[in-house]
Order: structure tokens, then C-alpha cells, then sequence
């Protein structure tokens, strides 16, 4: 919850109510250690700024109510250059849920596959048959002639 709300106080038409550069900053150390170098994390604060500032003096941005259509129009309007560490964050904030969403049918699919009557299975075999169920869409494309073929070669 603390990585949306802070996130949100960036989408324009919310009028940055409640935003500051620092704690957004803070949430970038948090969440994100490895995306941003410490000098990028206080490069960062300086665009947020600056960014600010732009959204104030041009009235294009002011309507923007996503994060997702924030991210489309730094591209559009090629300020996804000037504000790169801004683009990064908001790259990486907007594709948050997918990976979430992933990874939540992943231990599903888990749960599905790791019954008591399976219990003993070994790990090797686990995450083969666990990789087929969440890649079904490519597994279906093959069928057991298809397997013995390669298995065989």
C-alpha cells in the first residue's frame, strides 16, 4: 500500500497533493535498490522538482490521470529524455501488478500441482511440471511424437 500512495501522489490531475520528492526517493532505496545507483536515486529528486515545476506551467500534463498515461505522454512528447529516471520509476511502478499477477498464478498453479498425493515428488520433477502448467499456451503447440522426436535426436 505505502509503494501505491506514494506512487500516486505523481499523476498530474491529482494536483500532487501530498507529494514530495524525498519520500519518493525513500520508497525508490526501498523498493527499487537495484534499478537505482545512489547518485541516480538524488538525480532523480532533482527531475521530480523539475517536474513538478513543467506539470505547473504547461497545461497539457495537468489532465493526465494515470501513471500508465503519464508514461505515454513523457514518450509522445519526448520528455521521456529529460525526465529518464522519472520514465524509469514510472516503467517500473506501472508494471508492478503485472509481475505481482504473475507470480500469484505461479503459486496456484503450485498449490494445484503439489498435492498430498504428490507430496514426494523431487524438486527437478516439481518445477518441470510446474513450468509445462504455467507455459501451457507454448506447451500445447507440441505433441508426444513431437518430444520423442527431440528426446531421441
Amino acid at each position: 500500500m505505502d509503494l501505491l500512495t506514494t506512487s500516486a501522489t505523481l499523476i498530474p490531475a491529482n494536483k500532487f497533493r501530498s507529494f514530495k520528492a524525498a519520500d519518493i526517493c525513500e520508497m525508490v532505496k526501498k523498493y527499487y535498490p537495484a534499478d537505482f545507483s545512489q547518485q541516480e536515486i538524488y538525480g532523480l529528486e532533482q527531475q521530480l522538482k523539475h517536474f513538478v515545476v513543467d506539470v505547473f506551467t504547461g497545461n497539457e500534463m495537468k489532465k493526465v490521470s494515470t501513471l500508465t498515461k503519464l508514461c505515454h505522454f513523457l514518450v509522445e512528447s519526448g520528455r521521456d529524455s529529460i525526465y529518464n529516471l522519472i520514465d524509469r520509476l514510472l516503467r517500473l511502478l506501472v508494471t508492478l501488478p503485472v509481475s505481482t499477477a504473475s507470480a500469484e498464478r505461479a503459486f496456484s498453479t503450485l498449490k494445484i500441482i503439489k498435492t498430498r498425493l504428490r507430496n514426494k515428488m523431487e524438486d527437478e520433477f516439481l518445477a518441470n511440471s510446474s513450468l509445462v502448467n504455467i507455459e501451457r499456451e507454448i506447451a500445447e503447440k507440441y505433441n508426444y511424437e513431437d518430444i520423442q522426436l527431440i528426446c531421441s535426436d
